[in-house]
């Protein structure tokens, strides 16, 4: 730890305590953190699928190694002068004490923040049991309450995004992991602004939601309204650079046109952003 890294803890924690909403996006390597840090964005957050998409793999639990995940994060956090929170999975394990043991890990990669699932990566039974669960966070609050700077813990129940819809067991287990030390929480994929209302009136800690998932949309001002305070949108970058990615090779395949260089962002703009200098 370095006076940078508390410096940008400190200030990534008071981005979570001032009224209204702000927006993390999610980079997948060192070239997007330096375009998302040119465009004015506040803090940054790893997202696991764009970085397996971007190794050629699927996202799934497993696809993707602590270490490497690490390593992406470090190469994020030395592209960027901005505050940096990781996507954890599930801490890579299923006992408490290896989860704990990836906070501090992560700590040591620059990160001053990281989120916990509560998915087990077991198709059959995907949502780790209720007590179980909350162990889990609990040892992650600890270790990142043993680090000499204060690092954001974002706990993730994920019952929406594995045929779970059950709003009350999602709600109980953020109120629960509220109670074990998290610091934002989190509950992907629920459906609408009533849903989304409910878990920020249930808890007192800041609520993360992810925009650009399948179904509708909502604008920073109207999650505002609801309680949420801070608003990642996950894979979604990513996706939409291999979507125009695909849409200009099938040009040039089925066109035998080049138009898409049209939309193309100048080569001497990504050229000064990659030398991390300010257009």
């Amino acid at each position: 730890m370095n006076a940078m890294q508390r410096e940008k803890a400190v200030r990534f924690r008071a981005q979570h305590a001032r009224p209204g909403a702000f927006v993390i996006p999610n980079p997948w390597d060192a070239g997007t953190a330096r375009l998302l840090t040119a465009l004015g964005f506040e803090a940054l957050a790893t997202t696991s699928a764009g970085f397996a998409f971007a190794l050629g793999r699927r996202d799934a639990e497993g696809a993707l190694t602590r270490d490497e995940t690490l390593a992406n994060a470090r190469a994020i956090v030395a592209a960027t002068d901005l505050p940096v929170s990781a996507d954890l999975e599930n801490g890579f394990a299923d006992a408490p004490e290896a989860v704990a043991q990836t906070i501090r890990l992560a700590a040591e990669t620059g990160l001053v923040g990281g989120s916990i699932e509560d998915t087990t990566g077991d198709a059959r039974s995907p949502i780790y049991d209720f007590s179980h669960a909350v162990e889990r966070v609990a040892a992650a609050a600890a270790a990142a309450r043993s680090l000499p700077f204060p690092f954001t813990l974002t706990a993730r129940a994920e019952n929406f995004l594995f045929g779970r819809p059950d709003l009350d067991d999602t709600i109980r287990r953020l109120q629960a992991f509220e109670a074990a030390g998290a610091d934002v929480l989190y509950a992907p994929g629920l459906p609408d602004l009533a849903a989304i209302r409910a878990v920020c009136a249930a808890v007192s800690r800041p609520v993360n939601v992810v925009m650009g998932l399948k179904g509708r949309r909502f604008s920073v001002d109207e999650l505002a309204a609801v309680g949420v305070r801070r608003i990642s949108v996950g894979s979604a970058l990513c996706r939409a650079a291999l979507g125009a990615f695909q849409r200009a090779a099938r040009e040039i395949r089925d066109q035998r046109t080049f138009t898409f260089a049209d939309d193309a962002i100048p080569f001497d703009e990504v050229n000064t952003l990659m030398a991390g200098r300010a257009l």
